[in-house]
């Protein structure tokens, strides 16, 4: 039996989110498509099996919708005198590593996100980003090792392999 929906947004809410700003970066862009993911989860909902891996299938959500969000981003230009004020600033400690993560390459920085942040196995990355397992085991290590390089404090980040 399914539980509710709304335990499962308490339960992978804070995976969707970190997997939306890696991929999109701390901006109200990923709070977008964090909330995008979950209103397309809840429609189809009804119809997901009941032995579904919910966390992989809430990310691979998240990566379509963040898809989106990209290329809504590169359709809309928005001329403005000033720069907005962030909604939701993330604290000085995170800032550093968020601009870190943004400066890896795409592929990198998807590969780490997956996997790391959204839990998901390599098989499956790779199926989402194209290419190999192999492949994306290499892209998800060299970003680590550039992360490691650049960021120092790396309590947070687990390189055994095993999502988080």
């Amino acid at each position: 039996m399914k539980q509710p929906f709304e335990r499962v947004v308490h339960e992978h809410a804070a995976t969707v989110l970190r997997v939306c700003r890696a991929v999109l970066g701390p901006h109200t862009d990923a709070d977008d498509a964090w909330s995008e993911t979950f209103l397309a989860a809840l429609r189809a909902y009804p119809q997901l099996p009941d032995d579904a891996n919910m966390e992989a299938w809430l990310v691979t959500i998240a990566h379509r919708k963040a898809i989106d969000v990209t290329r809504e981003r590169q359709r809309r230009a928005v001329p403005v005198a000033e720069v907005p004020e962030r909604a939701t600033p993330l604290p000085e400690a995170d800032h550093e590593l968020w601009d870190a993560v943004g400066h890896l390459p795409d592929k990198q920085r998807k590969t780490i996100a997956y996997h790391y942040l959204g839990g998901l196995p390599f098989a499956q990355v790779a199926e989402i980003l194209g290419g190999t397992n192999a492949a994306a085991r290499r892209a998800a290590s060299d970003g680590i090792a550039t992360l490691r390089r650049h960021y120092r404090t790396d309590s947070s980040l687990n390189t055994t392999g095993d999502p988080r």
